[in-house]
């Protein structure tokens, strides 16, 4: 990555072991994410560090942008602390992995409404709850190392932190290929994607950093950014623009047993590759991911996706694919999962329902008093 963490400073003093490391540098407010070992997952305890810091700068005139890293050189984020949940759902009541959420949630939301420029530098890895932290941002930047994915159906759980909502807005059927199959994008894609808005040469990382302390953030990305929201012609062949006509109407269809069907019926080998790699996710996983997608289209702002989001999720813990899903990938790595039901026609649309039910008192809230015709794009 781009930076050495330095010396932190207020808000937010600490030791370079802090889990987020929080300082101004000028103009520039930092938050790096310092769980190198762990590629900087989220805790509850940096959420809410992330948000403290974000809670001192809004109304400190000396910071006029914040600026969002990962230490450790290989990524953002690669999510939250998916062995945490397991371990949550599996042995415990799921109180902790419901708290986590809520908070990870209203946090996504308020950096989308945050009032300074907020700029993610999505150099390698960001996955999961990495998207959340950045995607939402003003100022989203991508290198020729970024790493960029929703991988949650492969852990029979369903793109959340705002993922659904982020998806839902991508052109054609771009954002349910890239939910149901999990694949990771690189910078070109998450540009087409809209998941970014720069690209930048990572060796111009510090330099762009730097010239943060001084100028506002459009004009140090005006200074440094090498590409802007179009793929390069270098890599255009190689990227998903180069597949959009089996994409769409593949990832078009109204089911998901009908897109695996198109899939394996259309003639391009990468459309038969997909169908092969959406039919090892979690079938559970897949119909719920879906379905929420497409309600998401229908939700408007953000706040009122990440509320379905939370019911999707706290429901998820209840469920078998989950834990067994984290098993087979993060804890045995067998990745052998063995999903239940197995099928997708297995699945029941009762099962798919009860993901979507209200939660009464324990609902998240954040939509709440919104008019749902405000977006925070």
């Amino acid at each position: 990555m781009h930076a050495n963490p330095g010396t932190p400073s207020a808000p937010g003093h600490g030791t370079a072991e802090d889990p987020v490391l929080v300082r101004r540098e000028g103009r520039a407010g930092h938050i790096v994410l310092n769980r190198p070992r762990a590629l900087n997952s989220l805790t509850l305890d940096m959420v809410r560090r992330i948000d403290a810091a974000l809670t001192a700068w809004e109304h400190d005139e000396r910071v006029t942008t914040v600026v969002v890293s990962g230490a450790g050189g290989r990524g953002l984020c690669a999510g939250g602390d998916i062995r945490g949940i397991h371990d949550d759902a599996k042995y415990g009541d799921g109180s902790a992995s419901r708290t986590f959420w809520r908070e990870e949630y209203h946090l996504n939301a308020r950096i989308a409404r945050y009032p300074k420029p907020y700029v993610a530098l999505m150099d390698g890895v960001v996955m999961g709850g990495g998207v959340g932290v950045s995607a939402h941002g003003s100022v989203r930047v991508v290198t020729e190392r970024s790493k960029v994915a929703m991988p949650e159906t492969g852990i029979g759980f369903v793109p959340d932190v705002g993922g659904t909502y982020l998806l839902s807005l991508a052109p054609g059927a771009l954002g349910t290929y890239l939910a149901l199959t999990a694949a990771p994008v690189g910078a070109d894609d998450a540009l087409l994607c809209g998941l970014a808005d720069h690209r930048m040469d990572s060796s111009r990382l510090d330099a762009f950093v730097l010239s943060l302390a001084e100028m506002d953030a459009a004009d140090a990305v005006r200074l440094h950014v090498t590409g802007t929201d179009s793929a390069s012609a270098d890599t255009e062949d190689q990227g998903l623009a180069a597949h959009r006509e089996w994409i769409d109407s593949c990832f078009s269809a109204d089911s998901v047993e009908e897109i695996v069907e198109r899939l394996r019926a259309h003639g391009s080998p990468a459309a038969k590759e997909a169908a092969e790699t959406v039919c090892a996710k979690s079938p559970t996983a897949l119909k719920v991911t879906l379905a929420a997608l497409r309600r998401a289209r229908e939700l408007g702002p953000l706040e009122r996706v990440l509320d379905q989001e939370y019911r999707v999720s706290c429901a998820a813990l209840s469920s078998h694919d989950l834990v067994e899903g984290v098993r087979a990938q993060i804890v045995d790595k067998d990745r052998k999962p063995q999903w239940s039901p197995a099928r997708l026609e297995d699945v029941q649309q009762a099962d798919v329902e009860r993901h979507f039910a209200p939660l009464g008192a324990a609902e998240l809230g954040l939509g709440a008093g919104l008019d749902g015709t405000e977006s925070p794009w």
